[in-house]
């Protein structure tokens, strides 16, 4: 079982970045599915989260409008879209399931660096 965020780099303000959120040894569609991001120093923060059951989304003030998070269950995989990206954005991001979104995380794999330069 093993669920792997990857997809991101370097950028600088305002670009885009697609992170992905691969499932192997389950099903993601059967999981709401949260991204979370640590930054050095700083506590964890509740990026965004889709719900297994209708697909509701749910953002932080701090990325909406900017962030989309989207499944596609056939490729078993979770994405979060990511534009007009700033330097505060500057993370390590993980995906994690939950059993209902503003739950606590229940299982997360390797994380994915994003570092936005300004």
């Amino acid at each position: 079982v093993q669920l792997q965020a990857s997809g991101g780099g370097l950028v600088q303000a305002g670009g885009s970045l697609r992170l992905s959120c691969a499932a192997s040894g389950f099903t993601l569609d059967y999981y709401a599915i949260g991204w979370f991001r640590q930054a050095p120093g700083k506590e964890r923060e509740g990026v965004s989260c889709i719900s297994s059951s209708d697909g509701s989304t749910y953002y932080a003030d701090s990325v909406k409008g900017r962030f989309t998070i989207s499944r596609d269950n056939a490729k078993n995989t979770v994405y979060l879209q990511m534009n007009s990206l700033k330097p505060e954005d500057t993370a390590v991001y993980y995906c994690a399931t939950v059993t209902d979104c503003g739950d606590e995380y229940d299982y997360w794999g390797q994380g994915t660096l994003v570092t936005v330069s300004s």
